[in-house]
């Protein structure tokens, strides 16, 4: 079974967490499907540093959590927003690479 991310989810939402962090949401458009990905520990640290380009030790945390049937995961921004470079003040653009995720499930 394939499942694809965009297809489980009802939000996929970044923003930023103060000047210094960004932070993205997933919310599943079903209990069952928030379930799975909870118990298998799909959305982790080490996928967000990964599809981030940073250390795990810059995601700072990965939360499932439970009333919303979502997770939200936190790192560090690789520029503070509105600093000179920065090209999303409010980190509402840094979602992308959530968007391509599928599991190949047996």
């Amino acid at each position: 079974m394939k499942i694809a991310l965009i297809d489980a989810a009802r939000v996929i939402r970044s923003k930023n967490s103060g000047p210094f962090e960004l932070t993205l949401d997933i919310m599943f458009k079903e209990q069952d499907m928030y379930e799975l990905f909870k118990a298998r520990n799909l959305i982790n640290r080490e996928l967000i540093a990964t599809l981030y380009g940073v250390t795990p030790e810059e995601v700072l945390s990965v939360v499932y959590f439970e009333p919303a049937h979502a997770v939200k995961a936190t790192l560090k921004r690789l520029i503070p927003s509105g600093a000179p470079g920065d090209r999303d003040i409010y980190g509402a653009q840094q979602h992308g690479p959530l968007l391509d995720l599928e599991w190949e499930l047996t």
